[in-house]
């Protein structure tokens, strides 16, 4: 039996609302997940969104202890979910939910009919068109600035290179992507909750809709080869599945690429010596990528669970229905598993095994799509124009509100050259 050697008793246990303050940078981790780490690493919050109570894990190995455990549920419909965004919880289980929100056996029939698309062979296959855009995107940066005038990175980067790349892999028309684009959006941020609703549903039949087109008459596309191999597996997913299939690609293949290409700049802008270093050794733009991911960790408190039955972890008696959030930036930050864990080092070898993209049967499975676009647009930007600089001091960026957002990012990030 696993000992309990952390549960203080209920009145003793300062409960803390969640997300904590950041003083100093914004993109600094909270100085409280050191304190907790070290004196309190399972411990116990409530929500800033709703007042729900749940437990925050801060050291790594808890982490991925907990997230390689089958007894924590990633189900929504769960009443102990951590939910974070605002959504009518009457309609919470009347929409397909997409892969994040999914249990075995469901997730696994679901993940294996994705990862065809997500391999190393195929991604790699998306790579020169991938540089095409990005070229094309620092060709009218170099354009736009010419004369001095300071250009979004956010606007003329960030959001074009995984959009136009997302379009084309599905073959989205320009008017359905910025409907797409609007629901992702959305979906990470804690807006309006009955235009989340209206969103989902929206993008759910214009799914329905190109599903059913491309069984009939299938492209070279995503949605249309996704379409075809569950028909010739003998459908064992039906319409409501293979839209939530394409809705996770959409989410997970957009508003995370974008934060990570506009944080990743950012962070390379203000860490200049490491800029150079990535100039000067092309070859280690993959370390880089996975080192800026460690360092920045832009999906902080998005990974949640629910226990579905009682579980120790970290010495701490977590009971079925509880909700657990992870702290991932706290868990990269972790001084028992890196050294000088706050100071961003392009050379480190352990921030491959880092949790930027999860962990367990949840980890993110398009990573080495979202891999291959940062590295690209880290190595192209930063060799193409070699003299960039952020127009603005650091605290003037606009970051988008990380009590509001559960990816952090930027709404600009201006530059010069």
């Amino acid at each position: 039996m696993t000992e309990i050697i952390n549960c203080p008793v209920a009145h003793e246990r300062e409960v803390r609302q969640f997300p904590f303050d950041r003083p100093g940078c914004p993109m600094e981790p909270s100085g409280t997940y050191a304190e907790l780490r070290s004196t309190e690493p399972v411990s116990k919050i409530s929500l800033r969104l709703n007042g729900r109570e749940a437990w925050l894990l801060t050291r790594f190995e808890d982490i991925r202890e907990m997230l390689s455990d089958p007894r924590f549920s990633a189900d929504m419909t769960n009443p102990g979910y951590p939910l974070q965004f605002e959504f009518p919880m009457e309609l919470i289980g009347k929409v397909k939910p997409a892969l994040l929100h999914m249990d075995p056996p469901e997730h696994t029939k679901n993940r294996m009919m994705l990862m065809p698309e997500l391999t190393v062979k195929k991604v790699a296959s998306l790579t020169p068109r991938t540089e095409e855009v990005v070229d094309e995107c620092i060709d009218n940066i170099l354009e736009l600035g010419k004369d001095g005038t300071p250009v979004d990175l956010v606007e003329h980067l960030a959001m074009p290179v995984p959009a136009i790349g997302m379009a084309e892999m599905m073959d989205i028309a320009h008017e359905e992507k910025e409907l797409f684009t609007r629901w992702v959006t959305l979906l990470v941020t804690q807006g309006d909750g009955e235009e989340h609703a209206d969103l989902n549903m929206r993008v759910e039949m214009l799914l329905y809709k190109l599903i059913a087109e491309r069984s009939v008459n299938p492209g070279d596309d995503l949605i249309s080869t996704l379409t075809q191999r569950n028909i010739k597996a003998g459908k064992p997913l039906d319409d409501s599945e293979v839209s939530a299939l394409v809705r996770a690609m959409i989410a997970a293949g957009h508003e995370s690429t974008v934060n990570g290409i506009a944080i990743g700049c950012m962070v390379l802008l203000n860490h200049p010596e490491q800029a150079q270093l990535l100039r000067d050794k092309p070859e280690l733009s993959g370390p880089a990528v996975d080192e800026i991911l460690r360092y920045s960790s832009i999906s902080d408190h998005g990974t949640v669970r629910v226990a579905t039955e009682d579980v120790v972890i970290g010495g701490q008696l977590i009971k079925a229905g509880e909700g657990v959030v992870c702290s991932l930036s706290a868990g990269n930050h972790d001084p028992a598993v890196y050294d000088n864990p706050n100071t961003l080092d392009l050379t480190r070898k352990e921030a491959r095994h880092s949790l930027a993209f999860g962990y367990g049967r949840h980890m993110c499975a398009g990573q080495t799509l979202v891999r291959m676009q940062l590295q690209t647009v880290f190595t192209k930007l930063f060799t193409r124009i070699p003299t960039i600089k952020q127009a603005v001091p650091l605290e003037e960026l606009p970051f988008k509100s990380f009590y509001q957002a559960l990816i952090d990012g930027l709404h600009a990030l201006p530059v010069t050259f």
